[in-house]
């Protein structure tokens, strides 16, 4: 205790923080330095000089690199990681995000890191956000809402072919056979993974044309009941 009427002086902050921060503090900004470092060398291998973004032609180079080919649906799931924005272009900040989220800033860990990227974005509700961001990837165009049914069918099997093989296969040929329909919309795309995930297939017996689902799937309802007649 102090002696009455003397103030207790406290230790200057440089003292405290000279005991411990600065080391501590300098290793962590050396480490994520070095780790940035590598991911920013990393971009730039893949990179176009001229736009400084990575292109479809970096991208097929990236694949190349991992092994994968650029329709692997983990390519699609690392643009979502990303928080990519347009289809076929990583930016620089896009590819920090990413593989930041992934803790890697190298191709061998990157390579490594796609199993478990794949495992985070089957978890239910990852997926869902994941479902959705495939179909706003793939809008190419200033204020596009809709996808044309060949990009449909092959995102579909893309997707949702590993999960909902039967659903995705009969959905897919009624859209090649349909003329009601050139495009989908996003509530329609969403429609049929709600779809996926709550009608019993199939038989369908716990389809109910009254309820809210999209015009779509009440055709195609009607189009697999009678083929199954």
């Amino acid at each position: 205790m102090p002696p009455k009427g003397s103030k207790k002086r406290s230790k200057p902050d440089s003292v405290t923080s000279s005991a411990t921060d600065p080391v501590s503090s300098a290793s962590s900004k050396k480490t994520s330095s070095k780790e940035m470092d590598g991911t920013d060398q990393l971009f730039a291998m893949y990179a176009n000089t001229s736009s400084g973004v990575i292109d479809p032609e970096g991208i097929e180079k990236l694949c190349a690199s991992l092994k994968v080919p650029h329709t692997d649906i983990r390519i699609l799931m690392l643009a979502w990681r990303m928080k990519a924005e347009r289809q076929g272009y990583f930016t620089k900040a896009e590819w920090r995000i990413g593989l930041k989220a992934l803790k890697v800033d190298t191709i061998t860990k990157l390579k490594k890191a796609l199993p478990e990227l794949e495992k985070e974005v089957r978890k239910p509700l990852n997926f869902v956000d994941f479902y959705a961001y495939a179909f706003k990837y793939c809008l190419t165009e200033e204020k596009q809402k809709f996808l044309d049914i060949e990009t449909i069918c092959q995102l579909l099997d893309m997707v949702l072919g590993s999960t909902f093989r039967a659903q995705v296969d009969y959905f897919v040929d009624y859209l090649k056979i349909q003329k009601d329909y050139k495009s989908i919309h996003m509530d329609q795309w969403m429609g049929f993974y709600r779809f996926c995930n709550e009608i019993s297939f199939p038989d369908m017996t716990n389809y109910n044309l009254e309820l809210a689902w999209p015009s779509i799937l009440d055709d195609f309802f009607e189009w697999l009941r009678e083929k199954q007649a």
